[in-house]
């Protein structure tokens, strides 16, 4: 008889200055299959400061993935990026860029800058639900992620 462990939530932060956006992501992923626990700040300086537990987010659990908008006030996306990558204790968290750019420049960077995907937000609801859904359904349960 295998031991039967309990199922922690997925935790995921999402990295995403438009409200509505924010909004549409948390509806798309209410229905999941998944113990989803969604934490969302509105720019990277926050962002930053949730991954690495600074003040008011000391007692946060470490994301296991973040959805991530390039285009942030105070500190974009890229520079979001580029600062999870290069620190020792985050650069294993999954990244994935959801944007409106579809830049070729953009992807490129993002990609240079080790994102684990690229994708652009539909502006379409049900589109955008999709997306999101597919996001879970790719990460959650197709995809090892690492251990914290």
């Amino acid at each position: 008889m295998g031991t039967i462990t309990a199922i922690m939530p997925i935790e995921v932060l999402l990295v995403e200055d438009n409200p509505g956006d924010a909004q549409l992501t948390r509806i798309a992923l209410e229905d999941s299959k998944f113990s989803i626990h969604l934490n969302v700040v509105e720019d990277g300086v926050e962002a930053m400061a949730f991954l690495r537990k600074e003040e008011k987010y000391a007692k946060v659990a470490q994301p296991h993935i973040v959805l991530l908008d390039l285009n942030l006030p105070r500190k974009d996306g890229r520079e979001v990026l580029a600062e999870i990558k290069g620190d020792e204790n985050l650069k294993r968290i999954p990244v994935v860029i959801l944007t409106t750019s579809q830049s070729e420049e953009d992807i490129l960077k993002a990609y240079n800058l080790y994102a684990n995907c690229y994708i652009t937000k539909p502006v379409d609801f049900d589109q955008f639900v999709k997306v999101v859904q597919s996001i879970e359904n790719f990460w959650f349960a197709i995809v090892k992620l690492p251990p914290e």
